[in-house]
């Protein structure tokens, strides 16, 4: 399954205390969703509406992969992925808009 690039991102509320894992084709478009609570879910519920990660697949299938293997990670896996890109989870999509 071969595709335009595919990005594998984190979205947290604004305290971090809650994080979301996806996978879009277009991470600006995505991130505004969320952001305006475009539709119900986990992230609207949750405030989840800081980028807090991102990272770019040329594959969908690799994207997909990591996806599902992200979201198996502890909560502790996970925090180390954000700061190793992120140190201080600052909202990554002020550089978008």
């Amino acid at each position: 399954m071969a595709g335009s690039d595919c990005f594998v991102y984190m979205m947290a509320s604004p305290d971090n205390s809650m994080l979301y894992i996806g996978m879009t084709h277009d991470l600006a478009r995505r991130v505004y969703e969320h952001k305006n609570g475009v539709y119900d879910g986990y992230t609207k519920t949750n405030g989840c509406t800081k980028l807090v990660y991102y990272t770019q697949f040329r594959m969908t299938v690799d994207a997909i992969a990591c996806e599902k293997r992200f979201k198996k990670l502890s909560r502790a896996n996970k925090e180390e992925l954000v700061v190793e890109q992120n140190p201080t989870w600052r909202d990554l999509s002020e550089d978008f808009f």
